[in-house]
């Protein structure tokens, strides 16, 4: 669904599993900063309101969204965590490379995902222009942080119901 017709903070409260007892790694890029604090603050806010506590939460700042694969593999490697949230902004501008670190990024976090059986949550955000991302980071679309984490949440209760995957593919943590 298009974001412009729903609110990224809106969601039914009611089917999110608790965070209660789970421990979270969130990664974020210092590179539009005016737009991924927004979408940190949205999503540390969202996992402690479902029960997560502080010091379950670390915290992660790379430089640039190209960076977050590789700190929320580092990240992954320091600690035991029920899931890693990914917090970046790239704006298309004036080239393509917006196209090459999207990619790369999505790419990365889908491989970690597959190859830990850790849910690494793609909490980056890809707009045209600098004013989408702020409306997707707590403007008039609500805040892609708080979509992230509740992905995480739901992704963590997921594996729980389906049992721990034992057979990792690739490295392991």
């Amino acid at each position: 669904m298009a974001t412009a017709l729903k609110s990224l903070s809106e969601y039914d409260e009611s089917k999110i599993p608790s965070a209660e007892g789970k421990k979270f790694g969130i990664i974020i890029s210092e590179y539009n900063n005016n737009v991924t604090f927004p979408l940190y603050e949205g999503c540390y806010n969202t996992l402690t309101k479902h029960g997560a506590l502080e010091e379950d939460i670390h915290t992660l700042q790379v430089p640039g969204a190209f960076e977050l694969t590789a700190g929320a593999r580092m990240l992954a490697q320091s600690r035991k965590f029920d899931a890693v949230i990914c917090i970046g902004c790239v704006i298309k501008g004036e080239t393509t490379h917006n196209e090459y670190i999207n990619n790369a990024v999505a790419l990365g976090l889908t491989n970690l995902s597959l190859a830990t059986g850790i849910p690494f949550i793609f909490g980056l955000l890809t707009p045209n222009t600098l004013e989408q991302a702020l409306d997707r980071a707590g403007g008039k679309h609500g805040n892609k942080g708080v979509e992230a984490a509740t992905t995480a949440l739901r992704m963590v209760a997921l594996k729980k119901e389906l049992g721990k995957d034992n057979h990792k593919i690739g490295f392991s943590f």
